[in-house]
C-alpha cells in the first residue's frame, strides 16, 4: 500500500466484504448490516481511505455543500450560529460555504448569487436586509431556511424578540426601577423594532414613561448613545441595551462618566454572548440559543433537501440574571 491511495477493492479485502457492500456504506443509499458497516469503517480508518466526493456527488446529483449567507462574518452572535451550522453539517457529511452580505442589500444579492453559482445543494440565510421576493428570485427552488428573519423560505427559525425585551424590562421593574431607558438597535432591522416594542409595551403596561435613544448593534454604538443620553439629561437608573455588544459600549460610557454598574445604573443586554459572563460585573442578559439555532437550521435544510416534512423548532428567549442588575441606588 505504500506510495498509493487505498481503493474500494483494498477496503473490501481488509474488511472481508464485497466491493458492493463497501459502496453501499459509502453512498448510504442502502441498508448494511451493523457488523459489516463497522468492519468497513474500521478498514477505511486503518487504510486512511478518503472517499472521492466528486464521484459521490455525481452518483447522488449533489455537491454535498450548503451555502450560508451571513450579514457579518465577524459578528459574535452570527459566529455562534455559523459554528452550529458547520458542526452539524460536518457530522452529516456536508460542507458549509460561507459568504457575507456586509449589511448591504446589493452585496447580499451578489453573495447569494455566488453561492448558487457554486452549486450549493441548499441555502441557509442568517438575518440580512435582502427583501423576501429578491431572496426567492435568486434562490429559485433550492431548499432554503432562514434564521433570525421571517421567511420567505420553506422554514424560518426565529426568536420572539418582543418577549425577550419584555423579560428584560420586567426584570428591572421587579427590582424597583421606574426610570428605565432603552438603547435601540440598528434602524430598519426587524429585531430592532420588535425589541423596541417589547420594551415600550412593558413600560406602558406598568404605567412608566419609555425613554429611548437611537443606537445600533456594535460596542461604539452603545458608547455614543449612552453619552448622548447623559448629555441630554435623560435620567435613568437602568438601561436595556439592544444587544450585548451595545451593553458593553454603554458600560464603558458609564464608567467614563463616573457611574457604577449596578450601584448607579443597572444594565441588561440581549444575546448572552460567551464573553459577557466575564465582564465586570458579569452582564445580565437575554439568552438566545444561537449555536443550537444553527444546528437546527442545518438539520432542517438537509431534511428539506431529502424531501422530509420539517417542523420549525421552537426557541424561547431566556432571562439570565447576573451582577449587572440590582435595586436602584440613585445618582
Amino acid at each position: 500500500m505504500a506510495g498509493r491511495k487505498a481503493t474500494i477493492t483494498d477496503i473490501a479485502a481488509r474488511a472481508g466484504v464485497s466491493k458492493a457492500t463497501v459502496s453501499r456504506v459509502l453512498t448510504g443509499n442502502a441498508v448494511v448490516a451493523p457488523d459489516k458497516r463497522d468492519a468497513v469503517l474500521t478498514a477505511m480508518a486503518e487504510l486512511s481511505y478518503r472517499p472521492n466526493l466528486m464521484a459521490k456527488g455525481l452518483a447522488w446529483g449533489r455537491t454535498f455543500t450548503v451555502g450560508v449567507l451571513t450579514p457579518d462574518l465577524a459578528s459574535p452572535l452570527y459566529g455562534l450560529i455559523m459554528a452550529g451550522v458547520e458542526a452539524e453539517l460536518h457530522g452529516l457529511g456536508y460542507q458549509a460555504l460561507f459568504a457575507s452580505g456586509a449589511f448591504h442589500t446589493e452585496t447580499e444579492r451578489r453573495a447569494l448569487e455566488h453561492l448558487v453559482q457554486r452549486q450549493a445543494d441548499a441555502l441557509i440565510v442568517l438575518g440580512g436586509r435582502l427583501p423576501g421576493a429578491d431572496l426567492l428570485a435568486v434562490t429559485g427552488d433550492l431548499p432554503l431556511v432562514t434564521v433570525l428573519r421571517a421567511g420567505p423560505g420553506k422554514l424560518a427559525i426565529t426568536l420572539d424578540n418582543h418577549y425577550g425585551a419584555r423579560l428584560a424590562t420586567e426584570h428591572l421593574i421587579s427590582l424597583g426601577h421606574q426610570e428605565i431607558a432603552h438603547i435601540t438597535g440598528e434602524s430598519g432591522q426587524p429585531d430592532t423594532e420588535e425589541r423596541l416594542h417589547g420594551y415600550r409595551d412593558t413600560m406602558t403596561a406598568a404605567g412608566l414613561t419609555p425613554r429611548t435613544i437611537p443606537g445600533g448593534y456594535h460596542e461604539d454604538d452603545g458608547r455614543r448613545a449612552t453619552h448622548r443620553l447623559l448629555d441630554n439629561g435623560i435620567r435613568c437608573t437602568a438601561l436595556v441595551a439592544a444587544n450585548d455588544q451595545v451593553a458593553m459600549g454603554a458600560r464603558l460610557a458609564l464608567s467614563e462618566r463616573g457611574l457604577r454598574v449596578p450601584e448607579d445604573v443597572s444594565l441588561v443586554g440581549f444575546d448572552d454572548l460567551p464573553s459577557v459572563r466575564y465582564a465586570v460585573p458579569p452582564l445580565t442578559t437575554i439568552r438566545q440559543p444561537a449555536r443550537e439555532m444553527g444546528q437546527a437550521a442545518a438539520r432542517a435544510v438537509l431534511g428539506l433537501l431529502d424531501g422530509v416534512e420539517v417542523q420549525p423548532p421552537g426557541f424561547t428567549a431566556e432571562l439570565v440574571v447576573r451582577a449587572s442588575t440590582a435595586p436602584p441606588g440613585g445618582y
